[in-house]
């Protein structure tokens, strides 16, 4: 299985995800690039491997993140969530045979301010392949659990929602020409940033009667 992901991970973060250094230790500069159509097929067959490796453990196994809309600027990262009932060692050690280490000093997503929903609904779990491989998040997160809908619902909005997404690629952009190797600052803003977003979303969401669509994997 490990032969296979180097196959499809060529060598080459839903917000929260701060990852200051590179193998060497020097660090990492904050690049925003144009949209890649590419990345809808380095996602599917990402996420094949995925599938075949968790099976049934992955109730979904979703492409988020600006990768994930058509047309939006975005970092060169395919983010993937995988929905699971729970955090399980069984999933973790799964990924581990197909290349996939967890990132220990990350356990819970960026939690919005007055977010009606306990702590516990924002832990996850983050992946990373070894770093010569293409770069890859894949966050684990729980079936029904706050974040978890988070990621799903801000793609679908953006999505359907064009300017919204031009919008947020130039606050990206601005960030990134701003505090090119500064990821805390970058997040600090971009954070808040997606909570108004998602605040909008959660308007959409009622008034259309969203539901999260099949599995992309």
């Amino acid at each position: 299985m490990a032969d296979l992901v180097a196959l499809v991970l060529p060598a080459g973060v839903v917000h929260g995800v701060k990852n200051y250094c590179g193998p060497q230790g020097h660090r990492k500069m904050i690049a925003i690039v144009s949209y890649q159509p590419a990345w809808r097929d380095e996602f599917l067959a990402i996420g094949g491997v995925l599938r075949q490796a968790l099976g049934n453990l992955a109730l979904r196994i979703d492409h988020i993140g600006s990768t994930s809309v058509p047309g939006l600027a975005a970092k060169d990262i395919i983010d993937i969530q995988v929905t699971t009932a729970s955090l399980d060692p069984i999933l973790e050690q799964a990924l581990n045979r197909v290349g996939y280490k967890r990132i220990e000093g990350i356990t819970q997503d960026h939690i919005p301010p007055e977010a009606a929903f306990s702590a516990d609904d924002w832990r996850k779990w983050l992946f990373k392949p070894a770093a010569a491989q293409r770069p890859v998040n894949v966050h684990v997160r729980r079936s029904g659990r706050a974040n978890q809908r988070y990621a799903v619902l801000f793609r679908d909005y953006l999505r359907a929602h064009p300017a919204t997404a031009q919008a947020y690629a130039q606050v990206k952009e601005a960030l990134a020409k701003y505090h090119p190797d500064d990821l805390d600052a970058y997040y600090d803003v971009k954070d808040p940033v997606c909570d108004i977003i998602i605040g909008g979303a959660e308007v959409w969401a009622a008034a259309v009667q969203w539901e999260a669509g099949p599995t992309d994997c």
